[in-house]
């Protein structure tokens, strides 16, 4: 593969900064009249650098933004704000508390005799005296 152009490498970061392909065009030095069809070729040209130049500069931002969290949770003086702070950083550290889950069952109250029908066609007599004989 070629090597890019120093206009290409500017144009590449300046995408992942701004995620606007005309504007990163006229950064890199590309003539504003043909900017946005031009920043559109590149930005099809260069997907994957720019995929793998994205992932980067997030992971680059991840101490500064756990310290800011940090800073926060300590910090802030909305205690909303600490809280929320304080619960980002636990989820992050795999301590997110576990997420309840209402479950309602529903079901008609149902006669003895529909009860007795039901267990007849289940196990195939009504006698409630055979049924352990059946299940063992």
């Amino acid at each position: 593969m070629r090597t890019r152009t120093f206009k290409q490498e500017v144009f590449i970061e300046e995408y992942c900064l701004t995620g606007n392909a005309a504007k990163a065009a006229v950064k890199a030095g590309y003539s504003s009249n043909v900017a946005k069809q031009r920043g559109y070729k590149l930005k099809e040209q260069f997907a994957q650098q720019i995929e793998e130049r994205t992932k980067k500069m997030l992971q680059d931002s991840v101490p500064g933004a756990l310290s800011h969290l940090k800073t926060l949770s300590t910090d802030a003086t909305s205690e909303a704000v600490k809280l929320g702070a304080i619960k980002d950083i636990l989820d992050r550290a795999g301590y997110k508390p576990a997420e309840r889950i209402e479950q309602t069952i529903s079901h008609a109250e149902k006669s003895t005799d529909e009860l007795k029908r039901e267990l007849e066609a289940l196990t195939g007599t009504s006698e409630i005296e055979a049924i352990p004989e059946l299940v063992n």
